[in-house]
């Protein structure tokens, strides 16, 4: 799709299933991090596993135009955006995301997912974008927010994590909506 410099003074690139190793070890440094916050098959524990995941995403980008972007700042890669489902026949998408504890704070998840949102209405021309979170995960909640976000509702008890099930928060942003917020920028 594109690499890209980001707002926030880091790099968005696509993560393709040859930088397996590098997403590995990026795991290495965010896996108890972020598992609370991303479906068990995205938090590999090895290389193998970190190729499973990318191929998986290329896969499909090859086939709908989802796709998984890595982040990366001073050169490591520190997190990345995603479109976790991406329906042309339907004009709606997910995006999603994730983030090593040491690069939050400086805006990179925010300035990423503005891009995947710029290329999914004014690229693909999609009608509609939904965030999913966590209901107790604050600091998604908050790029929702700013990136103009409605939340729609609640999903109670929708998001397992071992034996608790966490309410799901759903947030969604029209094309129509989009164009207003992308004209003031």
């Amino acid at each position: 799709m594109f690499s890209k410099t980001l707002a926030s003074g880091g790099e968005l690139r696509p993560l393709e299933p040859w930088r397996a190793e590098e997403f590995a070890a990026h795991l290495d440094r965010a896996r108890e991090h972020i598992r609370p916050w991303v479906g068990p098959s995205f938090v590999t524990v090895d290389v193998p596993g970190a190729r499973a995941t990318l191929d998986r995403y290329a896969e499909r980008a090859a086939r709908d135009g989802a796709g998984i972007y890595g982040i990366w700042a001073d050169g490591i890669l520190v997190g990345g955006v995603m479109f976790v489902e991406f329906s042309a026949a339907t004009g709606s998408f997910e995006v999603g995301c994730w983030l090593e504890p040491g690069a939050e704070g400086r805006g990179h998840i925010t300035s990423a997912v503005r891009e995947l949102l710029a290329y999914a209405f004014d690229v693909r021309g999609m009608h509609r974008a939904e965030w999913r979170c966590r209901s107790d995960n604050d600091r998604s909640s908050a790029v929702a927010r700013r990136l103009g976000m409605t939340l729609d509702g609640v999903l109670r008890e929708a998001w397992p994590v071992g034996d608790i099930f966490h309410d799901k928060q759903v947030w969604s942003l029209l094309a129509s909506e989009w164009r207003r917020l992308s004209t003031r920028s």
